[in-house]
């Protein structure tokens, strides 16, 4: 959760360099947060006929800056430019292609991004050593 909350709070931060561990916590607990959203849609009525609902929507929108900022900060950590999170619009091998960078390990030392955040262990949210 404290990964989630990190990336919340650096929601337009599209410097320096996201490790794998933040990007794949944030994406597990909105990925939760999601089907949270649409369940509570469903129980409070509030789905609309496009098959969205109010609470899904808001949501949606929230972690909208979020969500391209750690994708973005996670391509630097790789050395791609944050443009490449473009390449997840094309359809089915965009898609495989933007999950395979978004799962590459880090550049090794610092790249053109910033330092290895792995290697920085206060990277963590808790100032516990990273993994």
């Amino acid at each position: 959760m404290e990964w989630y909350i990190s990336v919340i709070k650096k929601y337009v931060v599209f410097e320096g360099r996201a490790r794998r561990k933040e990007y794949w916590m944030f994406f597990l607990f909105n990925l939760i947060f999601s089907i949270a959203a649409s369940i509570l849609d469903t129980f409070f009525h509030t789905m609309s006929g496009q098959g969205m609902g109010l609470i899904s929507s808001l949501y949606s929108l929230f972690v909208l800056l979020p969500s391209i900022a750690v994708a973005v900060r996670r391509l630097h950590d790789i050395g791609k430019s944050g443009w490449y999170v473009l390449i997840g619009l094309i359809p089915i091998i965009g898609w495989i292609w933007a999950i395979i960078l978004l799962a590459t390990d880090s550049d090794p030392g610092a790249n053109k991004y910033g330092p290895n955040p792995k290697e920085n262990d206060l990277t963590a949210p808790s100032g516990q050593p990273g993994i």
